[in-house]
């Protein structure tokens, strides 16, 4: 029981931190611009999903792997449009 109690825990963290970064996406997507965002601090974070993701990977983590597979689109998406439109 506390594994599936522990792992949901890890699911409900996973969806709450992954879904916060959709409506910054549609923002970015719908206005055309990401100027507010930081170049910087973006690549950096980015950098660290990917390493989050590897990390998941390796300890066989499902919601961590899952959350950072999306949230690297997702930072992708972002970084993606920050550039194009700068």
């Amino acid at each position: 029981m506390f594994d599936n109690f522990t792992q949901s825990i890890g699911f409900i963290a996973a969806i709450c931190t992954t879904v916060a970064f959709v409506p910054q996406a549609l923002k970015i997507y719908k206005s055309k611009t990401a100027r507010d965002i930081s170049l910087p601090m973006w690549l950096i974070f980015s950098f660290g999903v990917f390493l989050w993701l590897i990390y998941g990977i390796l300890i066989l983590s499902l919601p961590i792997i899952i959350a950072n597979v999306v949230t690297l689109l997702l930072s992708l998406f972002i970084l993606f449009f920050k550039v194009k439109y700068s």
